[in-house]
């Protein structure tokens, strides 16, 4: 697989034939004895995922030579060189399914992508790629980990709410599609993280927050959130706090809660 328009975004642009999962491999690179050859910003990538991880403990299902495995390595660190704060943390995520959301955009421009909080990126309300972010030992680095259809049958989705960008009217497809949509996703991920770092973490005057709600499909909308502890949530999502969370306006009593993880079903699509 050659990816050329990717490895120009990237710092460091490994491609691995296959691979149990990236988010793993690239987690156990940047943490051992050469992990200063793992500078900010770089990428492990495969076509053959297969042992990758969802949010939640799930699986991520990954036919071979259909999909787009890759991690992005994050250091971030503000402009005099401090640490970002860890309640910052949570933003990182979803910079990536922003920038996830924007390099889809234009592979299929008659459908409409949006993201799904916190980082599901949907083809008219059908999943095609979800992201999982992981923190490297001691907490001062991040990894993001995203997953992307690209050519899988609709006989072959692995649940029905997925899709694949080819069965979409994709404007490429092959080689080219794979090189595009993670150079366009790396390429946006880069500027998003960038100004977000260079604003002090600020999501607002970053601008981060902006994109996010024009992108995020979840805000305004009636949810059912399955929260980890096995709790449930049913309200309107009225918007994102400073730390990432979804602000949540309950059905029963009108609190508003603050979620920091779960899976959202949005009502409207049920």
């Amino acid at each position: 697989m050659q990816l050329p328009l990717s490895a120009a975004v990237a710092a460091r642009l490994e491609i691995l034939d296959e691979c149990g999962s990236t988010n793993t491999e690239l987690v156990a690179r940047a943490s051992d004895e050469d992990g200063e050859n793992w500078p900010d910003f770089s990428v492990l990538v495969t076509g053959s995922q297969t042992d990758g991880r969802g949010r939640l403990g799930r699986v991520w299902v990954a036919p071979p030579g259909q999909t787009l495995a890759m991690s992005v390595l994050l250091r971030p660190r503000l402009p005099a060189g401090e640490p970002v704060e860890i309640d910052r943390y949570g933003w990182f995520p979803l910079i990536a399914g922003i920038a996830m959301t924007a390099a889809v955009a234009p592979l299929v421009p008659l459908h409409s992508v949006r993201l799904k909080w916190p980082n599901d990126v949907q083809i008219d309300g059908l999943k095609v790629s979800g992201l999982l972010a992981e923190l490297l030992p001691g907490g001062h680095a991040v990894v993001l980990g995203a997953g992307l259809n690209l050519t899988i049958a609709e006989a072959d989705l692995p649940t029905p709410t997925a899709t694949s960008i080819a069965l979409n009217d994709p404007i490429l497809l092959g080689a080219e599609l794979a090189d595009r949509a993670l150079a366009g996703y790396l390429t946006e991920l880069g500027r998003l993280y960038s100004e977000f770092l260079r604003f002090g973490a600020d999501p607002e005057s970053s601008g981060v927050a902006g994109r996010l709600r024009d992108l995020c499909s979840t805000i305004g909308s009636q949810v059912r959130v399955q929260l980890p502890g096995g709790g449930e949530l049913v309200g309107t999502a009225i918007g994102i706090d400073d730390s990432g969370r979804l602000a949540v306006r309950k059905s029963s009593d009108g609190r508003v809660v603050a979620v920091a993880a779960g899976d959202v079903t949005h009502l409207r699509y049920e």
